[in-house]
């Protein structure tokens, strides 16, 4: 079964790589660099400090740590636990796998550190806004493009995509989770 979903993953792997373009090169690999999105950052940032003033740091800090959980969780102990290569280091793959600007990323690729971050960012935020700000579902199409960029570059299966974002969902829940969890004590200490 593990050998029919590698194959499937290759599949698509390489029907999404292989749509290559030299106009769309510069502009996935653009689309991949995080720095890219720091204003995007900056806007969530001045989201949460004109919505939560006081509780803005509590809220920064929990997303930092949901981040930083979700990008150890994928590059410190999936990645060298399971020894996947990337489609651009892959010896079997790596002579027709479509490289742009000579980008291969790190040996190994499972599960998708950037696949996590992004989701884990967009979740925390969808939770934290959904009822205030209705197009803040948006940030999941952010996600997606992050996402696509990847397998585009030749530097992720599918399948890497897909568990890092299940993971990245998860702790975004999770991250949530604690801030919820933190609130309601604070408002219980402050009832008494």
């Amino acid at each position: 079964m593990i050998e029919v979903l590698k194959r499937w993953d290759a599949e698509l792997f390489f029907l999404i790589n292989d749509q290559h373009t030299n106009g769309l090169d510069p502009l996935m690999y653009w689309l991949s660099q995080t720095e890219v999105w720091i204003p995007l950052f900056l806007f969530l940032i001045y989201l949460i400090v004109v919505n939560f003033r006081k509780q803005s740091w509590l809220i920064i800090a929990l997303i930092l740590l949901t981040v930083a959980a979700s990008d150890q969780v994928t590059s410190g102990l999936m990645k060298p636990i399971f020894h996947r290569f990337r489609p651009s280091h892959d010896p079997a793959l790596e002579p027709v796998v479509h490289i742009v600007y000579d980008y291969r990323g790190g040996l190994y690729g499972f599960a998708s550190s950037h696949a996590a971050n992004t989701m884990a960012v967009a979740t925390f935020f969808y939770l934290l806004f959904r009822d205030r700000y209705r197009k803040i579902k948006w940030l999941f199409l952010w996600t997606f493009i992050n996402c696509y960029t990847r397998v585009y570059l030749g530097v992720h299966f599918p399948g890497d995509i897909l568990v890092g974002a299940v993971i990245g969902w998860l702790l975004g829940w999770g991250g949530f989770a604690v801030l919820q969890m933190l609130r309601f004590r604070q408002k219980a200490a402050s009832d008494t």
